[in-house]
């Protein structure tokens, strides 16, 4: 027997074997085409992922074995079509995800703004009791502050970090940005989780993360130091701080649903409350990107690097930028 003659018996065989593939594969692109992707349920379109793949690999072989050209051409117009669909997916995907963060996140923290205002005010409050104590009792810095600032007082980190001429490298800010969004990010969703607590786990949260705050406020500027302080949190505590406050409303949200569901079912309420509260917790997510490159970058230069007044610049103006995002953004309507 030729070559020849065995290579049409090959590709005749590869054609017999694998058309019932292509059948069920067009079976499915007909369906999604009429009723959508949504059609086909999650076996289905796992199949469909694996039909589409050994496709692809069918085509290729196809074109290597010179098969007839009728058989590339139907396996060529089946690929494109199935790969117009998934990539379409991808796209519509894509879209509803930036229009969440163009509008549909803003709007919902103006919807929330009470929780986001009640949420601010205990981080707030703890942050004033942990300043009033330390001016109460200065001896209370063992407990008001947290272990790792009080191996140095104020004016000595002071004295260091000005001293320092040279930032860190490229590669140790970005592992130091990256385990700061990582840290930032596992609170937020701490107090997100406590909502479950009706609520009373995310107050003890929000709360308890104010105090060192207000504590350190209160020693940096005994000490005189209180410019580089602010100079020091601010840049990053702006997107920071907003992203954590925003997260504990959703817990509250949550807290909310559990202790006063209206008319609704406890259980229906909470379903519809933990779907606005997920929503408002991820929706920060960018927030504390920013926070943890700001933070692992110009938080971490001081002066003569960087003036004071620059990093307070950088500070004002992302809080007109977040002011100005989450107070209009997605106002205006668009149409449908």
């Amino acid at each position: 027997m030729s070559s020849s003659t065995r290579r049409a018996l090959d590709i005749n065989r590869f054609v017999h074997e694998r058309t019932p593939a292509w059948r069920k594969l067009e079976e499915l692109l007909l369906s999604i085409e009429r009723d959508g992707f949504g059609s086909l349920g999650l076996s289905g379109a796992r199949q469909f992922g694996k039909l589409y793949r050994a496709a692809s690999s069918d085509l290729i072989r196809a074109r290597g074995e010179t098969a007839d050209a009728n058989v590339v051409d139907y396996l060529n117009d089946l690929v494109a079509r199935a790969y117009a669909i998934v990539h379409a997916g991808k796209s519509r995907r894509e879209r509803a995800v930036l229009g969440f963060y163009r509008r549909g996140f803003p709007r919902l923290v103006r919807e929330e703004a009470r929780m986001i205002g009640l949420s601010a005010a205990i981080f707030l409050l703890g942050g004033f009791v942990g300043a009033g104590t330390l001016i109460l009792d200065p001896d209370a810095e063992s407990v008001m502050i947290p272990p790792d600032h009080q191996e140095r007082l104020p004016e000595e980190r002071v004295a260091e970090d000005e001293a320092q001429t040279e930032g860190a490298g490229a590669g140790e800010a970005s592992f130091f940005s990256g385990f700061l969004f990582t840290n930032n990010f596992r609170v937020s969703i701490l107090v997100f989780a406590l909502g479950i607590t009706f609520g009373i786990g995310t107050v003890l949260v929000l709360f308890y993360n104010g105090v060192p705050l207000g504590a350190l406020a209160v020693q940096y500027h005994l000490q005189g130091k209180g410019l580089f302080f602010w100079a020091w949190i601010l840049p990053h505590g702006v997107p920071e701080l907003t992203a954590i406050v925003i997260a504990g409303a959703s817990g509250l949200v949550i807290g909310r649903a559990l202790w006063a569901p209206g008319r609704l079912s406890r259980v229906l309420a909470l379903r519809e409350a933990g779907r606005r509260a997920v929503l408002l917790c991820l929706g920060v997510a960018p927030l504390l990107v920013i926070a943890a490159l700001v933070e692992g970058t110009l938080s971490q230069m001081h002066e003569p690097r960087v003036p004071y007044a620059a990093k307070l610049a950088v500070a004002g103006l992302l809080t007109v930028a977040l002011t100005l995002y989450l107070g209009f953004a997605g106002r205006k309507k668009e149409p449908a």
